[in-house]
């Protein structure tokens, strides 16, 4: 890995940052080939989108570029990250005493999914943890990923790659490290996140792309049930782009040549 804190080559940040004590910042995961970020125009909306949530200060985007291309051009395929913290503060929660921002970005060699989760599917479990109501920060990708840590140390099955979540009233929100979709009756739908969840940048592209496909896309309430019930099931986050949701528990799904279509054009995304 390698690593740039405030555009100096380290690993250390203090004891004091609101990001280490708080949880008060933001972060982004994104694919980087030959050190450009794929997708970039969504995962940058993203990044600020949430940034302005937490009223954070947000770097130039062309310092964010080149410290991402200065640390992944060497890397066919690496993984990077970008975090943004509230920077080093005094004591207590008053975002009044914090100083400068802290930018960390982050490269680190990837070798990529195996091809054979997003060509033939994945199988899934429901998690038990349910997750909390909190409308300020739904959407939002925060410091604070309790919830996600617990969700995924639920299982060790390899066997199994994701679990998904659903909120204290019942309803489908999310996997544990993706968005979700439904494929019915022409429709992609997705949960409704304006309540808890995190907004992902192939969920902002899935919403512009889709109706080149006939496709309609909706985001509302969905239950257990009408995820069980749905003609296809995908996931989606910014490493693995698309995988088709193959099994979860009893019910097993053959992913549609549709379901491939919409994969191969995110993957061809500059």
């Amino acid at each position: 890995m390698a690593m740039l804190v405030n555009g100096l080559p380290s690993e250390a940040v203090s004891a004091l940052d609101r990001g280490f004590n708080y949880g008060d910042g933001v972060f982004r995961t994104l694919q980087l080939r030959h050190g450009r970020p794929w997708m970039w125009r969504w995962q940058y909306a993203r990044l600020a989108d949430d940034a302005a949530r937490l009223a954070l200060m947000l770097p130039d985007e062309q310092k964010l570029l080149d410290e991402l291309m200065a640390l992944g051009r060497e890397h066919a395929l690496a993984v990077g990250k970008i975090v943004i913290t509230r920077g080093v503060g005094a004591r207590g929660y008053a975002m009044a005493g914090a100083g400068a921002p802290t930018r960390i970005v982050s490269a680190t060699p990837w070798a990529g999914y195996p091809a054979e989760y997003g060509e033939r599917g994945v199988a899934a479990r429901w998690c038990e943890l349910r997750l909390s109501l909190q409308p300020r920060l739904a959407g939002v990708k925060h410091l604070n990923r309790l919830e996600s840590v617990l969700a995924r140390s639920e299982w060790s099955d390899a066997a199994l790659q994701e679990g998904l979540l659903l909120d204290q009233d019942g309803w489908l929100i999310e996997g544990t490290m993706s968005n979700v979709y439904l494929l019915r009756n022409g429709e992609v739908q997705t949960p409704l996140l304006d309540r808890c969840g995190v907004n992902g940048a192939v969920r902002d592209w899935l919403t512009d792309n889709v109706s080149k496909f006939g496709l309609k896309f909706s985001e509302t309430r969905l239950s257990a049930a009408d995820l069980i019930d749905a003609e296809a099931v995908f996931l989606s986050n910014s490493l693995m782009g698309i995988w088709p949701l193959a099994r979860l528990g009893e019910r097993v799904w053959t992913p549609p040549p549709l379901l491939q279509a919409l994969r191969q054009a995110l993957l061809q995304q500059a």
